[in-house]
């Protein structure tokens, strides 16, 4: 049975619900219906439930449902109430924050004011998630890890959405809400402040990105190739020498040339994922504020190589291309 298991033939053993921890718990908040999925199953445990939301998770989904529903508003009256072009169209519509003109003061609806009142049930939203994963972590005597890898990400939005606008005075600096206006809005951004790839710490966000991916993939991959051993069940595997932990400690030593433990790994992922944002956080809340043109600074500084730019020709400075006269 072990020697044809792989990624693609994944063994789905399935037996009673596991309900969880119900010694001193309290299970009134908790679901009490569960399922199986074996779609599910093939990326990771089949079983769905049960949930435990409590008062911060319901406050967290009611709030956040309320933003969806305004972005969706939103979006239906500039579809015109057709289901065809909201269809058509959905990817390339935009909440968009309220101009300049208005500042941090609050605009009239449909000019910026329902992005207001949006942004307010998201970031209730946000922040009640946040206030769940701790607790839920504290009633079951887990370490918070959880908690603050995610407190980093939530950085990174608080930085977006709220404390840089805050501090250049205008909630024209937002980030809309929408697809490819999102995207846009990045794009614009980096051209207006000189091009981020001359931002430090954009880079470093960059690098932290890259590096936790790799590193993420080649643990699982390390994973699921000693599964077969018993890898995946790590805490055991690090005081059981001789078979799985020992063979893909060794294997990184031999190929990374350095040593990685089972609870060595996830340290370097966990600092790499929450230095991605936490970095670029810092990377997005310099620009405009302390920083205006990226490229200068990096000139400025030794940061970027050294470029001397032709000039563009000006339209009378252009000669066109005449063919020889016979």
């Amino acid at each position: 049975m072990a020697e044809y298991m792989n990624i693609f033939s994944q063994v789905q053993v399935q037996g009673p619900p596991e309900m969880g921890m119900v010694e001193d718990a309290d299970l009134g908040d908790r679901t009490k219906g569960t399922s199986f999925s074996s779609a599910l199953g093939w990326f990771g445990n089949a079983q769905l439930g049960p949930i435990y939301l409590g008062p911060w998770g319901v406050l967290s989904l009611a709030s956040g449902g309320l933003w969806f529903f305004l972005v969706g508003i939103s979006f239906w009256v500039q579809a015109g109430f057709s289901p065809g072009v909201f269809m058509r169209d959905l990817f390339y519509m935009a909440l968009e924050p309220p101009g300049p003109e208005y500042g941090l003061g609050f605009a009239p609806l449909w000019e910026g004011g329902l992005w207001i009142i949006a942004s307010f049930f998201l970031l209730i939203s946000v922040i009640s998630w946040w206030v769940r994963s701790y607790v839920l972590a504290d009633q079951l005597g887990m370490g918070k890890h959880v908690c603050w890898a995610f407190a980093s990400a939530i950085w990174l939005f608080l930085v977006l959405g709220l404390i840089r606008p805050v501090l250049m005075g205008s909630w024209s600096e937002a980030v809309p809400y929408g697809i490819f206006p999102h995207l846009d809005w990045t794009n614009l951004f980096s051209l207006t402040y000189g091009n981020l790839f001359y931002n430090p710490f954009h880079a470093l966000s960059i690098a932290f990105l890259y590096g936790s991916t790799l590193l993420f993939a080649m643990h699982g991959a390390t994973i699921l190739a000693v599964s077969r051993m018993g890898g995946d069940r790590e805490l055991e595997q690090i005081y059981d020498r001789g078979t799985a932990s020992e063979r893909a400690g060794l294997f990184w030593r031999w190929t990374m040339g350095f040593n990685a433990t089972m609870e060595g790994i996830h340290r370097w992922a966990w600092w790499f994922a929450v230095l991605c944002t936490l970095t670029g956080g810092i990377g997005i809340l310099l620009t405009g504020t302390v920083v205006d043109d990226w490229f200068t600074w990096a000139q400025e500084h030794g940061y970027g190589a050294e470029t001397n730019y032709v000039p563009a020709l000006e339209p009378e400075d252009f000669t066109p291309y005449l063919p020889p006269q016979e």
